[in-house]
């Protein structure tokens, strides 16, 4: 898949990635700042991944993790901070939720910040639902 907005591009073709960029951006960010890299890298193998680019330039990155069937976890999504404000955040995520894979399927995110954003997609909030497990966890 690959879409075109004037000059930037979304394209679900890992070959393309700036793995490295994308890892840096990461290492950066409130919620994946924990993560070593080996484990971004592996969860880049194993998901659906979509970068924006500026010619070749990655400027926006979203991962999404899915069964295919019915449900899907959309995380990691960023535009380099030198490209905010531009909308290109909205773009990504419309790009993203509009891929065959994912059509008619459940979606989750998390996020501390990005509510407004998500919610003009659809995204409903949900706090007395969902629990989590952290990778620490003990038996």
């Amino acid at each position: 898949m690959e879409v075109v907005y004037g000059p930037y591009t979304i394209s679900d073709d890992k070959s393309r990635l700036d793995v490295d960029a994308v890892c840096a951006f990461l290492a950066r960010s409130y919620w994946a700042n924990q993560r070593p890299e080996e484990r971004t890298r592996m969860a880049i193998e194993h998901s659906l991944c979509f970068g924006m680019y500026e010619q070749e330039r990655l400027v926006g990155f979203a991962r999404v993790v899915t069964d295919g069937a019915t449900i899907f976890y959309l995380c990691d999504v960023f535009i380099d901070e030198a490209y905010r404000g531009q909308g290109l955040g909205k773009l990504l995520v419309e790009t993203v939720l509009q891929a065959p894979e994912l059509a008619g399927i459940n979606g989750l995110l998390g996020t501390r910040d990005a509510h407004t954003l998500y919610e003009r997609y659809g995204f409903e909030r949900d706090p007395d639902r969902f629990m989590r497990r952290p990778a620490a966890a003990k038996l």
